[in-house]
């Protein structure tokens, strides 16, 4: 079941510029375009993974009770690997044998035990959130982006499918408590549209076991929903427009894949993965 949520992702996380919106405290930086973060999943979106590490470094040290900048530490490297890898490419989403079942070969390990740690630390800042908010959104960001991402990581560069569909269930449990109490946390749906787009191009047979699991698929409604953070997602926007397009591939809807594609190679020009795609 590869590519569990390389529609996530981890989701992961790139981001533009974005409007300035308030989210529930009216100052979380999980809430409302950073512009510092905005600076680093740019720098993502450009394939300079060094660059926004030290971006989200320096961001770290003024927020170190923050768990979003170990989030975004975590998607540089995953990001980075999933580049050196040909995983957000046609020619990975194309290919129905390493779609669905992982990469051909191995992660590399040093980038890999670096997304984990990062993601270690993300879940002990989750806990160290204050008691009296047993379901802070900041919280619940964190770890649908965090769980999304190790599934990500489990399913496509590991190939331990098993603990990916936990992690994704876990992934869409978080998303849907966020979206309950936060409905505009767009970045959020790209969690489970991955999950419904992925489980859905799955055969029939599969499909079918899986519901006994408690995990469903469904490809259109997928789609609808990676297309919601490709509209308003603070952070993942660009990653759910690549994700998106390259979905449209493989359903054959050539128009919003050119459109998509055109618009990621106009903001981002110097990135030799949109104008490859």
């Amino acid at each position: 079941m590869g590519l569990l949520k390389c529609l996530l992702a981890l989701s992961l996380m790139l981001g533009p510029a974005a409007p300035a919106r308030n989210g529930a405290d009216g100052t979380s930086p999980a809430f409302a375009a950073d512009p510092e973060l905005t600076q680093g999943f740019h720098l993502l979106c450009e394939q300079k993974f060094p660059e926004a590490r030290e971006v989200f470094l320096n961001w770290k040290l003024h927020h170190p009770d923050q768990p979003l900048g170990e989030v975004a530490t975590a998607a540089s490297y995953l990001f980075e690997e999933f580049y050196r890898q040909g995983v957000l490419t046609s020619d990975f989403f194309l290919d129905d044998k390493r779609f669905l079942h992982g990469i051909n070969n191995k992660p590399d390990p040093d980038v890999m035990n670096n997304f984990r740690s990062a993601l270690e630390r993300t879940h002990k800042l989750t806990l160290q959130r204050p008691m009296e908010q047993p379901k802070d959104p900041e919280a619940l960001l964190a770890l649908t982006l965090a769980s999304g991402m190790e599934s990500n990581a489990d399913a496509i560069l590991e190939k331990k499918q098993l603990e990916a569909l936990k992690r994704m269930k876990e992934a869409n449990e978080y998303a849907k408590e966020l979206l309950a109490q936060q409905p505009d946390a767009a970045d959020a749906y790209v969690a489970l549209g991955a999950s419904n787009y992925i489980i859905g191009s799955l055969n029939p047979g599969y499909r079918f076991a899986l519901r006994f699991d408690g995990i469903h698929g469904d490809k259109k409604l997928g789609m609808q929903q990676v297309g919601k953070t490709a509209e308003n997602g603070w952070y993942l926007q660009p990653f759910a427009k690549i994700l998106l397009a390259l979905a449209a591939r493989r359903e054959k809807r050539n128009a919003l894949a050119g459109k998509l594609l055109r618009e990621l190679t106009e903001e981002f020009p110097s990135s030799p993965l949109f104008a490859a795609e």
